[in-house]
Parts: C-alpha cells; sequence; structure tokens
C-alpha cells in the first residue's frame, strides 16, 4: 500500500514532501486574510470590476487633463462657433467657440475635486458624531440625533443654495454645502452599527481589562462597524456629483466660465432639438461617472457585509 501511494505521488508532491521532511517544517499552506478575502469578493462581482474601471478612468482622466485635452478649455474662437463634432473639434464647440471635449475634460477635475472632497469631509463629522452616539447613548445621543434631525428637515440642494448665496459662489462653498448636508446620513448609519456591536464580547472584555473609551471606539467598535459607512461614502461620492452638477445648472454652484458638467447643460438648455452635442456629452460622462461610484459602492457592500462571507 506504502508504494502504491508513493508511485501514484506527483514529481512536484513528492519533492515538496521529500524538502519538507528533510527540514522538518510542515508544508506551506496558502492563508487567506481577511483582506484578501474582501479584495476577492470584490473582484468576483463583475460589475464592481466594471465600476472601478470607470473610477479609475476618471481619475486618471482628471489627473492628467492638461495632457489629454487637446485644447485650452478656456479659450473661445467666435469665428468656431457651434460647430458640430469634426476632427478638428472632436465632440463640437459651443456657442463661444470653446473646444467640448476638452471642457468635458476638464470638467472631471472638478467632479473628482467636490465629489471626494465633500463626501470626506461629510463622514468626518459624521464618524465623530455616530461613534460618540452609539457608544455614550442616552443624553449624548439625543442630543446629537436632534442636531442631525435639524440638517435632515432641509432638502440637499435647497441647504445647499442657501448656504452658497451665504458664502458666495465656488468650489470651496460647494463642498461645505453638500458636506453639511450629508453628515448626518453617515452619522445614523454608524450610530446603528455601533448599537449593535458596543455590547459584544470583545467590547466588554477591553472594557473590564481598563481599556478607556478613546482606545474602545478607535481599536474595537470603529473597525467592526465602519462597513456600512464605507459602502455609502462610495454611493455618495456620485450623488454629491449629480448634485454640484445641478447646483451649477441652476447658476448657484461654480462660475459659469468654469468648465464644469452642469454648467455645460446649462449654456446647452438654449440649443435643445438643435446642437443636441452640446448636451447629450457632457450627461453621458455624469452618467457614467455616477454609475461608476455606484458599481463600486455595491461591490464594496456586499465584500464587506460579513454575512455574506
Amino acid at each position: 500500500m506504502t508504494e502504491l501511494t508513493k508511485s501514484t505521488a506527483g514529481p512536484g508532491k513528492a519533492t515538496a514532501q521529500t524538502a519538507a521532511a528533510s527540514t522538518g517544517a510542515e508544508p506551506a499552506v496558502a492563508r487567506i486574510t481577511q483582506l484578501g478575502e474582501i479584495r476577492h469578493r470584490f473582484m468576483a462581482n463583475k460589475l464592481a470590476v466594471v465600476g472601478l474601471v470607470l473610477v479609475s478612468l476618471l481619475f486618471i482622466t482628471a489627473i492628467f487633463a492638461p495632457l489629454i485635452a487637446p485644447q485650452d478649455p478656456y479659450h473661445q474662437d467666435l469665428t468656431a462657433t457651434l460647430q458640430s463634432p469634426s476632427g478638428a473639434h472632436w465632440l463640437g464647440t459651443d456657442a463661444l467657440g470653446r473646444d467640448q471635449f476638452s471642457r468635458i475634460v476638464y470638467g472631471s477635475r472638478i467632479a473628482v475635486q467636490v465629489g471626494l472632497a465633500s463626501i470626506f469631509l461629510a463622514c468626518t463629522i459624521g464618524i465623530i458624531i455616530g461613534a460618540l452616539a452609539g457608544y455614550f447613548g442616552k443624553a449624548t445621543d439625543s442630543v446629537l440625533m436632534r442636531v442631525a434631525d435639524v440638517f435632515f428637515a432641509f432638502p440637499l440642494l435647497i441647504g445647499a443654495i442657501v448656504i452658497i448665496i451665504a458664502m458666495g459662489r465656488g468650489v470651496a462653498p460647494v463642498i461645505i454645502s453638500l458636506a453639511l448636508f450629508s453628515w448626518p446620513t453617515v452619522s445614523r448609519l454608524l450610530r446603528s452599527s455601533i448599537l449593535s456591536v458596543r455590547e459584544a464580547d470583545y467590547v466588554l472584555a477591553a472594557r473590564a481589562l481598563g481599556a478607556d473609551t478613546r482606545r474602545i471606539i478607535l481599536r474595537h467598535i470603529l473597525p467592526n462597524s465602519i462597513s456600512a459607512v464605507m459602502a455609502y461614502a462610495a454611493f455618495s461620492v456620485g450623488s454629491a456629483i449629480v448634485a454640484e452638477a445641478s447646483l451649477s445648472f441652476l447658476g448657484v454652484g461654480v462660475s459659469p466660465e468654469v468648465p464644469e458638467w452642469g454648467n455645460m447643460l446649462a449654456a446647452a438648455k438654449d440649443f435643445l432639438g438643435v446642437k443636441d452635442y452640446l448636451w447629450v456629452y457632457p450627461s453621458i460622462a455624469i452618467v457614467l461617472t455616477v454609475l461608476g461610484f455606484v458599481f463600486v459602492g455595491d461591490g464594496l457592500r456586499d465584500a464587506l457585509d460579513p454575512k455574506l462571507r
């Protein structure tokens, strides 16, 4: 029986067993880490991979916009106004003779800047308030959640318009206004997650060992309750980009001369049915960008959810 086993074993396996026996070590076993499992689950989601490709293309376009754009997006050529797509102007020109393709490329910079910065600021505020409300509970929870309810009472665009009117137009006011009316959702998500884990055995053990509140929140509670916030953040970047484009379309976002997708749609509304390329291509850019972040968020949600592992 032993001879038969040896004869049927492959040469690679026999070599590995011989090497392990000679060194006295156990055969190497591949270990799957938690991060590796999350990455594997994410990459197994085809739509998430498509979203990652779209988001990566957006970042590449924003970073290398000066190299990709064939012309200056601010340059006006009044002798070449409202030209249809051609070899000289791939996506045509607007009413001031500005190259549409170059303006769409540079518009990706505003989209990335506003989307990432506003959601990062919203998540920072929401995580701090949600962690305090969820861990301490009682009076602290009631006070902080009532503050969040005040911001929930304002629709996002209306609240953002009020802030921008008070601060003035520009990228910074748009980022601040979107963040101020986005953090309550983050805080409630994190609060609900913390309420489900703050009485877990490992938290009670850390508290019994004398760990301070800061260590318990940062080392034990947040890492085990932050997954919902991460998925929401990916979804919300797309929503922030749509909100920013909407504000610019309404005339309260960034300045009209800035190459930005909402500004391009606002300038194209007077040519509906006549020069449709003026609004079609900026709309496609917005749709693909939002779809990319939605697919990534959906993939993160499935990959980070412990119930699905």
